[in-house]
């Protein structure tokens, strides 16, 4: 009668270098699908240099943020008269720097981002998991309140929820999850419903897998490369709700700087100091537009469909 041989330590550390072999030539095969979009390698950078720029802002910052200098205020940009190198981006109506503020508006941007996007993409996998893999009366009950979350607007809805909870960092992200967990979970739905049928989840059942081991060992790494496009497209959409919020005084409070914020408070001086509302806008819309751009090259490289 023959017997299992017992694994060795060699086949073991054999296995780890087969298996970290095919990782390096997956990375690379996504690398060289990915750097071919050069528009997203293009985004990348850009979000790369903001998330520099929020994480090191007290060390890159020239300035303190919050600190009022009467005496400078309304400076203008270095390039225009009047203007110094010591504020290249000039001065605020209280006579704060704005390319400190900028530098520190986007930690605040990408902290809520992060968040809000880390919590709904795990509550939406979640419910995204239970709602295709039982179907039945709890698929619709999910379907259903999702279906009531997405008749609102999201900024009206917003707008609603922070009007009752009150400005603060902790309700903001409470407001912007409690509708933004709807899309990854609508995402995963759908790739379950594609793979709870297939012949390895079969298999998996036919040797007495729970349920529990199907849905996050079987099926839920293969959704893995749409939730990561989604999750990066709408850390977008969570910033420009953000600045939203912010521009109406329901988001970040001050004295902590926010882009939304310093385009409100530098409308009112949109003709005499232009700079003041411009170089925040332009933040948002260069960090947006990076984002997305990420995005559509993260899609482009991990989706098999449209591999050569």
């Amino acid at each position: 009668m023959a017997t299992a041989t017992p694994t060795t330590p060699v086949d073991g550390r054999a296995a780890r270098r087969r298996a970290w072999a095919r990782t390096r030539e997956q990375l690379a095969d996504f690398w060289r699908r990915f750097s071919k979009n050069r528009l997203a390698v293009v985004g990348g950078v850009v979000l790369l240099l903001v998330i520099i720029m929020g994480l090191f802002a007290p060390w890159i910052a020239p300035h303190d943020p919050t600190l009022p200098n009467f005496r400078n205020r309304f400076a203008p940009p270095a390039w225009m008269e009047g203007g110094s190198w010591e504020h290249p981006l000039g001065t605020d109506q209280l006579g704060r720097d704005m390319l400190s503020r900028i530098i520190w508006g986007a930690r605040a941007s990408l902290k809520v981002g992060a968040v809000v996007i880390s919590f709904a993409t795990v509550v939406g996998i979640f419910m995204g998991l239970v709602s295709g893999y039982y179907g039945g009366w709890v698929d619709v009950v999910i379907q259903r309140l999702s279906d009531i979350l997405l008749a609102f607007p999201y900024l009206v809805l917003a707008i609603a929820l922070m009007g009752v909870m009150g400005p603060g960092f902790g309700n903001l992200i409470l407001a912007l999850v409690y509708k933004e967990w709807v899309t990854p979970s609508r995402i995963v739905r759908g790739e379950v419903l594609a793979a709870k049928n297939v012949e390895y989840v079969e298999a998996a059942r036919a040797v007495g897998a729970r349920d529990r081991h199907i849905m996050w060992r079987e099926i839920l790494p293969n959704t893995f490369s749409s939730v990561i496009v989604v999750a990066t497209l709408r850390v977008a959409w969570v910033i420009l709700m953000e600045a939203s919020l912010s521009f109406l005084g329901l988001g970040v409070q001050p004295p902590e700087p926010a882009w939304g914020s310093m385009i409100a408070q530098g409308r009112e001086y949109i003709f005499s100091s232009w700079w003041l509302a411009t170089f925040p806008g332009i933040a948002i819309l260069l960090t947006v537009l990076g984002i997305n751009l990420l995005g559509e090259g993260l899609r482009d490289a991990l989706d098999p469909r449209l591999r050569e």
